[in-house]
C-alpha cells in the first residue's frame, strides 16, 4: 500500500467528466481550454488532452507548462504583466489576453505577433463569497466602460468574460448571457472569439448539458465568434480523493481522530471558504476529522463510520484535486501528499512523492 497522505487520481472517472466535454464540444461548436489555476497535475493530461482544445493560465509559469506539457491551443492571461515576463509569455501562447487597457497599450507592441484580447467585466456573477467575486465593488478585474472598451477595438480580436462560480442553474446562465448579449452585443459583433470563462457546471448530475451546448451555439451564430469555455472544477469533478490514515484518537467532549495531513497544507480551500471536506456519512460512530498541523481550526470537519475507529484505519476525503493540489504547501512541515493514478485498468501507479529535500529547496 501507498503511504498516506497521497492524492489519488481515477482516470475512469475522469474519463466521464471528458465525455460530458465531448458532448458539449460536439453540440456547440465551443472549445474548451483547461483552467491551471484550478487543476495542473501533468501526469494525466495525456487522457485530458484527447477531449479538449488546450489551456488557459494566469501566469507566466501556467503559461508555460500549459505549453510544455498540454499542448494545444495555449492563452495566456494574468491580472498583470511584468516588464521582464511580457516576452516570455508571447512566446508561448497563441493568444495573450489582457486585463486592463492599460497593460494592452503598455504591451502593445511586445504583443503585436499573436492574437490579443481584452477581459470584460460584465459587473455582475454567479460568486457567493465576496472573496472570489470578480464584480465586487472596485473589482480589479477586467474592464467593463463600452466606450473605453471601443477605443482600442481595432488593437484586439477577442473578450474573456468570466463572471460564473460553481454555477449549477442553467436558467440563470441563460439570463446572465442575455445580458451580456444585450449590454455589450456592439462590442462582442466586432471580435472574432469569446471565452466565456469558467465556473458552469456542465459536469454535475442532472445539468441539461444539451441546452448548455444550444445556447452557446446560438450565442456564437448571434455574433460570427469562436466560443471557448474555460472548465477547471467542471473538467475533474469527483475524480480525486486525499487518502490519509488516523494517528490518534482522543474525546474532548466530542470523539476527535487525528490524520496525517492538513487542511491548510493539503485543502487550503476549505480553510478558506470554511466549507466541511467531504467525508464518510453512514454510521453511528461520530468523529471530528482534524488535521496534524498546529492550527487550532485545522479541522477537515464531521463524519460517521460503520464502526468505531482505531489508530490506522485509513479514510478517503473526496473531491479533493480542484484548487487543492494546486494550493498544497509546506505549513508546519508537514509531509506534502504524494501523487498516485488509478489507471482505467484498475491498477493504482505512484508517480510523485515528496521527501525533505523538496521542503528543504522551497526554502532558503
Amino acid at each position: 500500500m501507498i503511504q498516506t497522505p497521497y492524492y489519488l487520481i481515477d482516470k475512469s472517472k475522469l474519463m466521464r467528466n471528458m465525455q460530458v466535454i465531448d458532448r458539449l464540444r460536439e453540440g456547440s461548436g465551443a472549445k474548451t481550454l483547461l483552467a491551471l489555476k484550478c487543476f495542473a497535475t501533468w501526469s494525466v493530461f495525456d487522457l485530458m488532452r484527447e477531449h479538449m482544445d488546450g489551456t488557459t493560465s494566469s501566469s507566466l509559469f501556467e503559461l508555460r507548462l500549459g505549453r510544455e506539457k498540454f499542448g494545444g491551443e495555449t492563452h495566456a492571461y494574468s491580472v498583470a504583466w511584468a516588464d521582464h515576463e511580457i516576452d516570455e509569455a508571447v512566446s508561448h501562447a497563441d493568444k495573450i489576453i489582457f486585463n486592463s487597457i492599460g497593460q494592452l497599450t503598455r504591451f502593445e507592441a511586445a504583443s503585436a505577433g499573436i492574437q490579443r484580447g481584452l477581459r470584460l467585466n460584465p459587473r455582475f456573477s454567479t460568486s457567493g463569497f465576496d472573496l472570489a467575486d470578480p464584480a465586487r465593488p472596485f473589482s480589479r478585474l477586467g474592464e467593463w466602460d463600452v466606450s473605453r472598451i471601443e477605443t482600442v477595438m481595432d488593437r484586439i480580436t477577442g473578450f474573456m468574460i468570466h463572471y460564473n462560480c460553481e454555477n449549477r442553474d442553467f436558467g440563470l446562465f441563460d439570463e446572465q448571457l442575455g445580458r451580456i448579449e444585450r449590454e455589450f452585443g456592439r462590442l462582442l459583433e466586432r471580435v472574432q472569439w469569446v471565452s466565456l470563462g469558467g465556473g458552469i457546471h456542465f459536469t454535475g448530475e442532472g445539468y441539461p448539458v444539451d441546452d448548455l451546448a444550444a445556447r452557446l451555439k446560438a450565442f456564437a451564430g448571434k455574433f460570427g465568434v469562436q466560443v471557448y469555455l474555460e472548465p477547471g472544477e467542471a473538467a475533474i469533478t469527483n475524480t480525486t480523493t486525499l487518502e490519509v490514515t488516523v494517528l490518534d484518537l482522543l474525546n474532548n467532549g466530542k470523539d476527535l481522530a487525528i490524520v496525517d495531513s492538513s487542511i491548510e497544507a493539503h485543502m487550503l480551500d476549505l480553510l478558506i471558504y470554511r466549507e466541511p471536506a467531504r467525508l464518510p456519512r453512514t454510521g453511528d460512530h461520530e468523529y471530528q476529522i482534524c488535521g496534524k498541523s498546529c492550527l487550532a481550526g485545522d479541522i477537515f470537519g464531521d463524519a460517521r463510520f460503520e464502526r468505531p475507529l482505531k489508530v490506522g484505519d485509513r479514510i478517503s476525503v473526496q473531491d479533493a484535486a480542484g484548487y487543492t493540489m494546486v494550493k498544497k504547501n509546506w505549513f508546519n512541515g508537514v509531509k506534502m501528499p504524494a501523487i498516485a493514478i488509478r489507471e482505467l485498468d484498475g491498477s493504482i501507479r505512484l508517480v510523485r512523492d515528496f521527501g525533505y529535500e523538496d521542503y528543504a529547496s522551497s526554502l532558503s
